[in-house]
């Protein structure tokens, strides 16, 4: 699913217009961005937490010479899924 499909499920379940829904989408995608930029992690209980982890500086190798590299700290966004999604995905078994 893509973004434009996510759009289309949610005005379809709520009955709001495409154009409104895509606005929200935005604007949720916004916040969640601006707040994990300023430090602090954004909770929707049941759902998950997205939140910003900094990983350490290690070495590795150069995948194509194997020469050792060092690669460098950084922080990354992350996203841990709440006990109401895995339960809901463990349940979904195919």
């Amino acid at each position: 699913m893509n973004k434009q499909d996510f759009i289309n499920a949610i005005s379809d379940a709520t009955g709001f217009t495409k154009a409104d829904t895509g606005r929200f989408v935005d604007s949720m995608i916004d916040v969640v961005t601006t707040t994990l930029v300023s430090g602090e992690k954004v909770t929707l209980t049941g759902f998950g937490t997205f939140e910003v982890r900094d990983t350490s500086a290690k070495m590795g190798r150069n995948p194509q010479t194997g020469a050792p590299m060092k690669i460098a700290a950084s922080r990354r966004p992350a996203f841990s899924s709440g006990k109401t999604l895995k339960d809901a995905v463990k349940a979904s078994k195919k």
